[in-house]
C-alpha cells in the first residue's frame, strides 16, 4: 500500500481516498463492489434469521470470491474466531480449491488495504449522493458525528429507507421518543 501513498486506510481524507481509488482501479485486474442496504444490516442484527453482522459479511466475501474467481483470497475477519470464520466463507464458495487466507489486520496485504480504500471510496460517495437527496449534510455517516446524530434525530421519520433502525442511536432515539409520548398519560 506504500507504494501508492497510503498505511492505513481508516485515516485517510475522503480527498486522499477519491485519489488513491482511481490508481487502484487502473492497477487491479477486477474489482467488484457489493452495497449492504441499511435493511439488509437490520435483518442480520435483528431479525429472525441465523445471520449477524459478521455472517453477513462473510457471505457478501464468498459472493464476491465466487463471482471473481480467484485462486487465492485474503480475507480481514471481522470475527475473532478465524477459523470458523474461514469455514463459514469457505462452506458458501462454488470453488473449493479456492486459497484462503484469513486473519486479523490484513491491510498489510496490498489486496485487503486496496479493497479497504475502494469500499470506503464507494462509502463516501454514497454519503454524498444521500446528502444531495436531502439537501444537507448527514455527516460521516457515524454515530459519533454529532451532525449525523442531529440529522437522524430530525430526520429519522422522513427518509427511513436510510436509516439503519438497529443502529443503536436511532434505537435510543426511539426509545426515548416512546417514554416521551408515555409521560403524556
Amino acid at each position: 500500500m506504500e507504494k501508492i501513498g497510503a498505511k492505513d486506510s481508516k485515516l485517510l481524507t475522503y480527498k486522499k481516498i477519491a485519489e488513491l481509488s482511481k490508481k487502484i482501479k487502473k492497477i487491479v485486474k477486477k474489482y467488484e463492489i457489493i452495497e449492504v442496504t441499511p435493511l439488509e444490516i437490520d435483518e442480520a442484527v435483528d431479525g429472525n434469521n441465523t445471520l449477524n453482522l459478521n455472517w453477513l459479511e462473510g457471505k457478501h466475501i464468498a459472493d464476491l470470491i465466487n463471482k471473481l474467481n480467484p485462486d487465492k483470497a485474503i480475507i480481514d475477519s471481522p470475527s475473532p474466531n478465524i477459523e470458523k470464520f474461514k469455514g463459514y466463507v469457505k462452506k458458501q464458495l462454488k470453488n473449493k480449491d479456492i486459497e484462503l487466507i484469513v486473519g486479523h489486520k490484513m491491510e498489510k496485504f496490498f489486496a485487503v488495504g486496496a479493497a479497504s480504500i475502494l469500499a470506503k471510496g464507494a462509502r463516501e460517495e454514497q454519503v454524498l449522493k444521500i446528502e444531495k437527496k436531502v439537501g444537507q449534510s448527514i455527516g460521516s455517516g457515524y454515530p459519533s458525528n454529532p451532525i449525523c446524530k442531529k440529522f437522524l434525530k430530525e430526520n429519522h421519520e422522513k427518509y427511513p429507507e436510510i436509516i439503519r433502525k438497529s443502529w443503536a442511536p436511532y434505537k435510543t432515539l426511539i426509545k426515548e421518543s416512546q417514554q416521551k409520548s408515555l409521560d403524556k398519560f
